[in-house]
């Protein structure tokens, strides 16, 4: 592999800029290589060609190992702060600072089982940040290294490696090895004081994932097995609908038993897409939704678990068309399916991605349970997400109340009984996911004491509650009117969506996607820098989602003039609408990433105590520096680890990692 790439692909995102710029670097020795002066010119002018090359190249490297030097030596100062809190904090815990070397805080009864985990945890935490700097200063020596040797190599002198020998390896970044005493002692209190001495054990917990990891063959066997039936088991629906399905009980209860998990598993689906883009291009989601950096999904986990699902749900209602020939109640399949998927979620063994499963119900309950709770990014998303699955709430509502109402499992009628007789009821359930945003906006008012955002916030969703009262009026009145266009609720309802989606549209370009920003530069209409790596892929979000916002005013105008069956073009709409959100979050999670590059934070700020005066101080300071931080970035990189090496007589000087 090209060192470039390694490079690229092994940084730590969140500290992308303060990191050897590598790219620039070799781009000025292959332009001075491509313009030096022709054979026959003087020898004296060659010299002074290269003179001045060299001084402006040198020039730069110095620049560019003063920016590491600086924000390693910050990074080195804010970890030995981080360090001595940790142990103090460990030593007032077990009531005895004295005896703090010799007694494990496992012996002493009166800490709390909660008191070790959140040690541990922010042990761990400290010990993963600990390992992105060191790798940090591996993976920069390497840099000056390799393009120094280029170099020397392209311009066939030896000013490079006597520049390095100079100035990197003596350099505080490279000779300061007191991160390596830091690591060290973290797992020696670690191994002594929270796991009883047992290394192996320790270890384990405080073990650090293999960056860059490949998934595991079997796992991607399993999607793309799973995968492929599930499409083919879609076709064989489509053809039996179309060609073999005579079933006589209308098709609209069919389609709103199924159409709610349907959207669920598109929803997976495309989350585990998500997960795949945010991570190729740099975005750290597992640190903006606070995730277990040792233990958590990857995209494949998700697409598998979301195509599994899928071929459940066509297997379902493969046996619900072909109920006759199999002689099955024919009702009984959409209650089994849902069944078995709440069974799944549901399951209190610690099997089928236990933590995983437990994360979300957690996320989950939280947002049910607005504005009880302290609402985090993880909150507030899934809070999102749901506004996007308004039509899965309302389908379960006709779920619930078409089996409560039911006398047959084989057969039905009435398509609108549970529609037309509980209006109210499901305007209710279809408020319900912009009353989750709407209490968390409160709560992060009252957390935060901040009218704007947070009131504006909640003044978007309440928006929401309008389009559904008028919605309901109108369908309640429609009968007391010759046609729709006499019914003053219609133009109340046309109204509301406007206002709604105008509203909601604009906070989404402006507010969570952070566009149309007035420093933008050549990133026109977007903002200073971006993360995805064509802007086309912005413009096409803002027409995107200008289009499936208003998505309503072409449902109102077909179902109004009779052109199409209203359960057809919610059908059509619902799944949009989850893509549109599945667009959404891209940009959405690259703000917020963007936002907290500014601060540096490369992994979770745990710790058992308030946070001291002189960490605000320095980070408040590191902020404020011209080339100490910056929120915006343009490629992609993730995290690595990579052991430094010197130079030795006769080596490759080839830009590639195995040299």
């Amino acid at each position: 592999m090209k060192f470039a790439e390694h490079l690229s692909a092994h940084i730590t995102p969140e500290w992308r800029k303060q990191y050897i710029n590598y790219e620039e670097m070799k781009s000025l020795i292959y332009a001075a290589v491509e313009q030096i002066p022709c054979d026959d010119v003087d020898p004296d002018h060659l010299s002074r060609y290269f003179a001045k090359f060299d001084e402006q190249f040198f020039h730069y490297c110095d620049k560019e190992l003063a920016k590491i030097n600086t924000f390693y030596s910050e990074k080195l100062a804010e970890a030995t702060r981080k360090s001595a809190n940790l142990k103090s904090e460990l030593s007032e815990v077990t009531n005895d600072p004295n005896s703090f070397p010799k007694k494990g805080i496992l012996k002493n009864r009166n800490v709390s089982a909660r008191k070790i985990q959140d040690l541990k945890l922010a042990f761990s935490e400290f010990y993963l940040s600990l390992i992105l700097l060191q790798n940090y200063q591996n993976l920069n020596f390497t840099g000056f290294r390799k393009i120094l040797k280029k170099h020397d190599k392209l311009l066939s002198v030896d000013f490079g490696a006597k520049w390095r020998i100079t100035h990197v390896e003596n350099c505080h970044f490279y000779t300061n090895k007191y991160i390596d005493k830091i690591i060290a002692e973290t797992e020696a209190t670690f191994t002594n004081e929270l796991e009883g001495g047992d290394r192996q054990r320790a270890m384990k917990r405080l073990r650090v994932p293999p960056l860059g990891e490949q998934q595991s063959p079997w796992i991607t066997f399993k999607v793309g097995l799973f995968s492929g039936a599930f499409i083919i088991l879609l076709a064989s629906i489509m053809l039996s609908v179309l060609f073999h399905y005579e079933g006589k009980d209308d098709w609209r209860i069919a389609c709103r038993l199924y159409r709610g998990t349907f959207l669920l598993i598109e929803f997976m689906f495309l989350w585990g897409v998500n997960i795949y883009g945010w991570r190729s291009s740099g975005v750290n989601h597992v640190l903006i939704f606070e995730l277990d950096p040792r233990n958590h999904l990857s995209e494949q986990h998700v697409i598998e678990l979301a195509a599994v699902f899928g071929v459940i749900w066509s297997l379902s209602v493969l046996c619900f068309l072909y109920s006759s020939q199999l002689n099955i109640p024919q009702y009984i399949n959409p209650l089994i399916l849902l069944l078995l998927m709440v069974a799944y979620f549901l399951n209190p063994t610690k099997t089928f991605r236990y933590e995983a499963r437990f994360w979300a119900l957690r996320v989950v309950g939280r947002v049910l349970l607005a504005p009880m709770f302290y609402v985090g990014f993880a909150d507030f998303w899934m809070a999102d997400q749901l506004n996007s699955l308004v039509t899965a709430f309302t389908d379960l509502q006709y779920f619930i109340c078409f089996y409560a109402t039911t006398d047959s499992w084989s057969s039905a009628s009435n398509a609108n009984y549970c529609v037309e007789k509980f209006i109210p009821i499901r305007a209710v359930v279809a408020c319900l996911p912009a009353w989750f945003r709407f209490a968390q906006c409160l709560r992060r008012y009252r957390d935060t004491k901040e009218v704007f955002p947070h009131f504006a916030n909640a003044a978007k969703y309440s928006t929401s509650f309008f389009v559904v009262i008028f919605t309901s009026l109108y369908h309640m009145h429609s009968t007391d009117y010759k046609s729709a266009t006499e019914n003053p609720f219609l133009y109340f309802w046309i109204t509301a969506s406007l206002i709604s989606s105008c509203y909601a549209y604009t906070w989404d370009i402006k507010l969570d996607w952070g566009l149309f920003d007035s420093k933008a530069g050549d990133n026109k209409f977007l903002r200073e820098e971006v993360v995805y790596s064509s802007n086309w892929f912005y413009y096409f979000a803002i027409v995107e989602d200008l289009i499936l916002r208003f998505g309503w005013v072409l449902s109102i105008s077909l179902i109004e003039m009779s052109y199409i069956h209203a359960d057809i073009m919610v059908t059509i709409l619902a799944p949009l609408e989850v893509f549109r959100r599945f667009i959404w979050n891209y940009f959405r999670l690259e703000n917020e990433h963007l936002n907290n590059c500014g601060k540096f934070r490369a992994v979770r700020d745990i710790s058992v105590a308030p946070i001291d005066c002189s960490d605000q101080i320095i980070i408040l300071r590191m902020m404020d520096e011209v080339d100490g931080v910056t929120n915006r970035h343009k490629k992609r990189c993730v995290k690595t680890k990579k052991n430094p090496r010197l130079t030795l007589d006769g080596e490759s000087t080839d830009d590639n990692m195995d040299n």
